[in-house]
C-alpha cells in the first residue's frame, strides 16, 4: 500500500489539510494514521496543515488532553501549520444557527431523546418540524440563555426524514451543556455538533481536502447538505479506512473507561495503544512512521496484527541495542567451576559483537557462576555446555535436593572445546554479590479477550483479568546505568525497554519486555516462566 493515491482536484500550491482531533484523550495509533495522511498530502502539494482542537463537547474535553495532543504530534515529527480550536468559531456557528432558523431549514425540537431516536429510526416526523419561524427563534432563545424550557430543547437541521441514509433524517445541530469549557468558560451554555460545526469551520479556513475515515460515509451528504444550506464552499470528502487491530480497543470512551477503574496506570500505560503507551513500551517512532506509511490510503478495511508493527520495529532496534546477561532469581543454581579464576577478573567485551560503534562494557569471569534453573534441569552429568563470550565447561556433578530439582553443580572449563559441537549455549552471571543488579522484568498481555468486538459485544464482558506478568531476576552490573527510555537485548530473553531506572536493591530497574513480532501461541504468553503480577 502507499499514499501515492491521487487526491482529486489537487493543486500543488493549494491543498489545505486538517488533523481534527478532540481534546478527550491522548493520541491512539489510529489518531497517528490521520494525523500522517494529512501531513504527507499537506508536504506532497506543498500545501498546508492544520491541526484543529474540535472542542465542541466540554463534558469530555480538558485542557491536559490538549497539551498530550501536542506532545504526541511532536513524537510522530508533525508540526502544523495552523493551530485553531472549533471553539474560535462558536459565535459563527451561532450566527449561521439562527439563520438556518429563520430561513426554515433548521428547527428547535424538545422530543425526549429516546423518543427522538426511535422516530429517527422509523423515519417519523417529529411534532415540532412543522413549527414557524418565530416559535422556533422564540425556543432559540430560551436555549441561548440556558432557561429551564431552553434545556430541555436542542436544534435539528430540516434534511429529510424519509431517507435511507439514516444520517440524513434531521440531525442535532446545537445542543445545551451546562458543563464549564475548558477554554471559554461559562460564556456559552450550547454547543454545535461535530456534524454542524465541522463543515463551517472546514470552509472558513480554507480546507480544500476533508480526509475522514470511511465509517463517516454516510455522513458525507449530510456534510454536503449543510454546506449547500448556509451558501458556503464545499471541500473535497476523502475517505479513507480506518485502523483497527486485533484484541485492541481504539474508543476514547472505552479507553477512558480502563484509566477511570484503574485497569491500566494512565493513558501512557504499555498496554494502551495510544501513541505514549506504544513508545513506552518500546516502539521506535520511525518503526510506526513506515508501518502507516505502508498502509496507504487505501479504502479497504482492515484489522492489523500487532506482529506486523512489531516485526518493523525489531528490524530498527537490533542492529543498534546494546546487548547484557540477566538470569532469572528463582531457583537459580550455583556453579563452582574448579578451574575457574579464583579471583574476580573484569574483561572488556563489545556491547554489541555486530556494532563496534557501540563501545564495550566490562564482563566480570569468577569461579562461581549462576546459571538459569530451567538450562540446568535440561542438562546432564557429563555434558558439554557453551557459556557464552567464555568458552565450553564439562558438568562433572549435579546436585539435587528431595524433589530432584538441581541446586548445586561443580563443572571445569574446556576452553579448547568446540562450541559447534555443544547443543546448549548458556547465560551466566559471576556470583558477585554486590556488584549484581536487582531487575524486575514485566510481560503484558492483551486488554480484552476477543480479537474483534462486534457492535452488539458489551466490551466489559471481555476485560482479560490478567494482564501483567512480572519476573525477579538479577542482571549484569552495567544495568545499573541504563537510563528511562533506553532499549536494550537480554541474551536470549529478548528486547526490553527501561521503564524505571535502578535506584537500590529494593527498588530493582524495571525492563518492560519489547514484542518481537513472532506470535506466540496465546496471544501474548509470558515469557520465562512470569507470575501473574497482583
Amino acid at each position: 500500500g502507499s499514499f501515492e493515491i491521487e487526491l482529486p482536484g489537487a493543486e500543488e500550491g493549494k491543498v489545505v489539510t486538517r488533523f481534527p482531533p478532540e481534546p478527550s484523550g491522548f493520541l491512539h495509533v489510529g489518531h497517528a494514521k490521520a494525523a500522517l495522511l494529512n501531513d504527507y498530502y499537506a508536504r506532497r502539494f506543498k500545501g498546508k496543515l492544520i491541526l484543529r482542537f474540535d472542542d465542541t463537547n466540554p463534558s469530555k474535553e480538558k485542557e491536559d488532553f490538549v497539551v498530550n495532543i501536542f506532545r504526541d504530534l511532536d513524537t510522530l515529527g508533525i508540526k502544523p501549520d495552523v493551530v485553531s480550536y472549533s471553539s474560535d468559531y462558536f459565535d459563527l456557528c451561532l450566527q449561521m444557527c439562527e439563520k438556518m432558523l429563520k430561513e426554515g431549514k433548521a428547527y428547535v425540537d424538545d422530543t425526549p431523546v429516546e423518543k427522538m431516536r426511535a422516530e429517527r429510526m422509523n423515519g417519523i416526523e417529529s411534532e415540532k418540524r412543522s413549527a414557524p419561524a418565530e416559535e422556533n427563534l422564540a425556543l432559540w432563545k430560551e436555549m441561548v440563555q440556558a432557561t429551564e424550557r431552553g434545556l430541555s430543547c436542542c436544534v435539528r437541521a430540516k434534511m429529510d426524514m424519509q431517507a435511507l441514509n439514516k444520517a440524513m433524517r434531521d440531525p442535532v445541530m446545537y445542543r445545551c451543556n451546562l458543563t464549564p469549557h475548558h477554554r471559554t468558560g461559562d460564556k456559552y451554555k450550547l454547543y454545535p455538533t461535530y456534524d454542524f460545526c465541522c463543515p463551517i469551520v472546514d470552509s472558513v479556513e480554507g480546507v480544500t481536502h476533508a480526509l475522514r475515515t470511511s465509517e463517516y460515509h454516510d455522513r458525507n451528504d449530510q456534510y454536503y447538505w449543510f454546506c449547500d444550506a448556509m451558501g458556503i464552499r464545499k471541500p473535497h470528502i476523502w475517505d479513507y479506512s480506518r485502523l483497527n487491530f486485533v484484541y485492541t480497543l481504539l474508543s476514547k470512551r472505552k479507553l477512558q473507561f480502563f484509566v477511570d477503574k484503574g485497569i491500566v496506570g494512565g493513558w501512557d500505560d504499555p498496554r494502551f495503544p495510544t501513541v505514549q503507551g506504544i513508545m513506552r513500551r518500546g516502539l521506535r517512532i520511525e518503526a510506526l512512521r513506515e508501518f502507516i506509511l505502508g498502509l496507504g490510503a487505501s479504502k479497504a478495511l482492515n484489522l492489523m496484527e500487532w506482529d506486523k508493527i512489531w516485526t518493523i520495529n525489531k528490524k530498527f532496534i537490533d542492529p543498534i541495542v546494546p546487548r547484557y546477561t540477566a538470569i532469572t532469581a528463582k531457583d537459580r543454581v550455583l556453579v563452582e567451576l574448579t578451574d575457574g579464576p579464583s579471583a574476580v577478573e573484569g574483561r572488556s567485551l563489545p556491547r554489541h559483537k555486530k556494532n563496534p560503534d557501540l563501545g564495550r562494557k566490562v564482563v566480570n569471569f569468577y569461579r562461581f557462576v549462576w546459571l538459569e534453573y530451567e538450562d540446568v534441569a535440561a542438562c546432564k552429568e557429563g555434558e558439554e555446555v557453551t557459556l557464552m563470550d567464555w568458552g565450553n565447561a564439562i558438568l562433572d556433578k549435579i546436585e539435587k535436593d528431595e524433589q530432584g530439582k538441581p541446586v548445586k553443580v561443580v563443572a571445569h572449563l574446556n576452553l579448547a572445546g568446540n562450541f559447534k559441537t555443544t547443543e546448549k549455549k548458556l547465560t551466566w552471571l559471576s556470583n558477585v554479590e554486590d556488584d549484581l543488579v536487582s531487575v524486575k522484568m514485566v510481560d503484558y498481555d492483551y486488554l480484552i479477550t476477543k480479537k474483534k468486538l462486534e457492535e452488539e459485544d458489551n466490551f466489559e464482558n471481555f476485560i482479560n483479568p490478567t494482564t501483567l506478568y512480572e519476573t525477579l531476576a538479577v542482571g549484569d552490573p552495567n544495568l545499573r546505568n541504563l537510563q528511562r527510555g533506553e532499549t536494550i537485548q537480554l541474551e536470549r530473553k529478548g528486547y526490553f525497554v527501561c521503564d524505571q531506572v535502578y535506584l537500590r536493591p529494593g527498588n530493582p530497574v524495571v525492563l518492560l519486555n519489547i514484542p518481537d513480532g513472532r506470535a506466540r501461541a496465546v496471544p501474548l504468553k509470558p515469557v520465562f516462566g512470569a507470575i501473574p503480577a497482583k
